[in-house]
């Protein structure tokens, strides 16, 4: 199994981003993106709970597709907000294609402690595969094409939250995994 931590800082609002976080999809940056349906929405004890399925395509390197033929995967991310304390929480995993790979992915969005006006996104993620004998090629190549899309998805919610308000973009990303010398410092 493969770990990784990141975080990205937006330049706009926990309220804005929260806006954003349901209009996400389309954007020209996530074509793979084939659909997203909410599964089922409550409040409970103040806090919103939602689960939603979303459909991507599933582009595989020709190695890969010896193996899977799928060129689609089902998403279940579950989510909850809470609007007192300003934290929303995702919880994402594909529910298709688990025995080629499992990817699971926590996201944490709070207002930075330091500027209210910005958005911190800290992300953990798990990758892993069972198929025996390519289980650490498969999670190798799962991690590096998780970390390669880091960029595109906040680069899509940035599309996003430019065309809902003024001016958003991402401040900085942080690979917390691995530190060298163009690492970025930050300290919430």
């Amino acid at each position: 199994m493969r770990y990784h931590e990141s975080s990205s800082l937006f330049n706009s609002t926990w309220d804005q981003m929260m806006q954003a976080m349901w209009q996400r999809y389309p954007n020209p940056l996530s074509a793979h993106v084939l659909s997203e349906d909410t599964l089922c929405r409550e409040v409970v004890d103040g806090k919103l709970h939602s689960t939603r399925l979303i459909i991507k395509t599933n582009r595989l390197p020709k190695w890969g597709e010896r193996i899977v033929s799928a060129t689609k995967v089902a998403v279940i991310e579950h989510s909850c907000i809470d609007p007192k304390t300003k934290i929303m929480d995702t919880y994402t995993s594909n529910v298709g294609l688990t025995k080629f790979m499992s990817c699971i992915e926590r996201v944490t969005y709070r207002p930075s402690i330091n500027n209210p006006s910005v958005t911190v996104a800290e992300r953990k993620t798990w990758i892993d595969s069972k198929i025996f004998g390519f289980g650490y090629a498969i999670q190798k190549f799962g991690m590096d094409r998780y970390k390669k899309n880091i960029g595109k998805t906040d680069a899509g919610l940035i599309y996003v939250l430019a065309k809902m308000f003024p001016r958003p973009i991402t401040l900085q990303q942080q690979d917390l995994s691995v530190a060298g010398p163009h690492s970025a410092t930050h300290k919430q």
